[in-house]
């Protein structure tokens, strides 16, 4: 009937704003009709379902998901708010730095180089190292680089190793070929005939100006054709009747002929070059190349043309090689400068939030350090964060670091189980009188929700006539 009839619960961001959930209630309770919504924090409930058992309990929850990562106290089973950090770092940071630097490193593979597979790169391959320094001159080893590198092998076409083409096709392709080179000389040798032809017209008609006494005019068309004498316009016209001549019997022998002779690749008059002729050096290449099937005297069987054979291996050169790149991208949620953002680590920050609390609340925080979200499945990051305490806490204090049993889906499974739990309770479920009485920002606060701060408006001051009537009075 257009309406959603059962409880919802939903995540929303820690801190949310009042506005955001403001939105999301008139959504649910005006276009849906539900009977009643809870909000909470998908790592809150994570740790709720981590600790179900021994719950109330105090803890260090450390979210870190695809855009953000969360430093989040938990004092007695609800979330201290005032002292929440967050770290604009995730997985999607990690990716995108990933793809950088394979992009630098290798160019050609640009395109291929995506972000879905550097974030495979990441699920896959990634670990993040105890000591980050240390591990760097572990890698300056060559033989420590080549037991620990990793090779992925980007997609590629086979067709470029070798031919597929049948006997049949490579015939029809060939002659295809020969086709397309004798329609382009007979194309050349009309347009070289043309010019020869007109280049002859103008010469014989300066000859003409000389046989009938013309002195002026002729010598003057001399010097336009750059000649010196009538000898040299002579032998001029002589050399471009032959030319003419010569010309005219390779159309006729072509027309006659099926075989088609090739035209030298070297021009006669390269003066009488058309300045128009496209693909003039690409056809004068085709033309070479194809020149011993253009021989007058063609063999009768003819030679197997052998395979061209890659100087190199094309799926070794489609191969991304994975070095220090596997320690690099997830260490930016420890150093944010390596990509140049300027914020704190996830231990500068796990430092600075504990030292807001007196140190018999820091020592209870410790005890439970909790690890949850997708971007802490790296190999090695549980005794990243055991070997940072261990450096911030004091001498021969202890702590605990737990990680979470599926960082992924817990956060579902701890909404499932508090659903479950507080189904038939009032504690922590905003019902459409309370959205009528309250406002669409009101939260209902439970042990994995936010806390709820209502909206506190200024209280307006006195108008300066209210102020200056009294004293009047008194004056009076």
């Amino acid at each position: 009937q257009g309406c959603v009839d059962h409880p919802i619960v939903l995540t929303e961001a820690v801190c949310n704003p009042l506005y955001s959930r403001q939105m999301m209630s008139e959504l649910l309770f005006e276009c849906y009709q539900v009977p009643k919504v809870s909000y909470g924090v998908d790592s809150l409930y994570s740790f709720y379902h981590n600790k179900r058992q021994s719950w109330p309990c105090s803890g260090l929850v450390i979210s870190s998901g695809y855009q953000c990562t969360h430093i989040l106290p938990v004092l007695e089973g609800r979330l201290d708010a005032k002292n929440c950090k967050r770290i604009n770092l995730g997985g999607c940071q990690a990716a995108v730095y990933l793809q950088r630097l394979l992009q630098l490193k290798y160019p050609g593979h640009f395109a291929a180089i995506t972000l879905s597979r550097m974030e495979e790169i990441l699920h896959e391959h990634s670990y993040i190292a105890e000591d980050y320094i240390e591990e760097l001159q572990k890698w300056r080893s060559p033989e420590y680089y080549e037991n620990n590198m990793h090779k992925m092998q980007l997609p590629f076409s086979n067709k470029l190793l070798g031919s597929t083409l049948t006997s049949e096709e490579k015939q029809e392709r060939r002659q295809q070929q020969l086709r397309r080179l004798q329609e382009l000389n007979a194309r050349r040798r009309e347009e070289k005939l043309q010019l020869d032809q007109e280049r002859l017209d103008r010469l014989l008609y300066v000859q003409e100006l000389l046989e009938d006494g013309q002195m002026d005019q002729f010598h003057k068309a001399l010097v336009e054709l750059n000649m010196d004498s009538a000898e040299e316009l002579q032998s001029y016209i002589n050399k471009l009747s032959l030319s003419v001549e010569q010309t005219k019997q390779k159309i006729l022998q072509a027309e006659v002929n099926i075989e088609v002779d090739v035209v030298d690749s070297k021009p006669e008059t390269p003066d009488l070059d058309p300045l128009g002729s496209e693909q003039s050096l690409e056809d004068v290449e085709s033309i070479n190349e194809f020149e011993p099937l253009f021989a007058e005297e063609q063999p009768e069987v003819e030679k197997p043309v052998a395979a061209v054979q890659p100087v190199f291996n094309l799926a070794e050169y489609h191969q991304l090689f994975l070095g220090t790149e596997r320690i690099r991208a997830p260490e930016i949620v420890f150093q944010p400068s390596l990509i140049g953002e300027d914020q704190a680590g996830i231990a500068e920050t796990m430092q600075y939030v504990l030292e807001r609390y007196p140190k018999e609340q820091q020592a209870l925080l410790v005890q439970n350090v909790f690890l949850t979200g997708g971007n802490m499945m790296y190999p090695g990051l549980k005794a990243r964060v055991q070997k940072e305490l261990l450096e911030m806490r004091p001498f021969q204090s202890s702590f605990q670091v737990h990680l979470a049993s599926s960082p992924v889906l817990d956060s579902w499974y701890g909404a499932r189980d508090w659903a479950v739990e507080y189904m038939t309770r009032e504690e922590g479920w905003i019902t459409r009188k309370d959205y009528e009485e309250k406002g669409g920002e009101y939260l209902k606060e439970h042990c994995a929700s936010n806390v709820y701060v209502p909206i506190r408006l200024p209280k307006q001051a006195p108008r300066a006539t209210e102020v200056l009537a009294p004293s009047k009075s008194l004056t009076s």
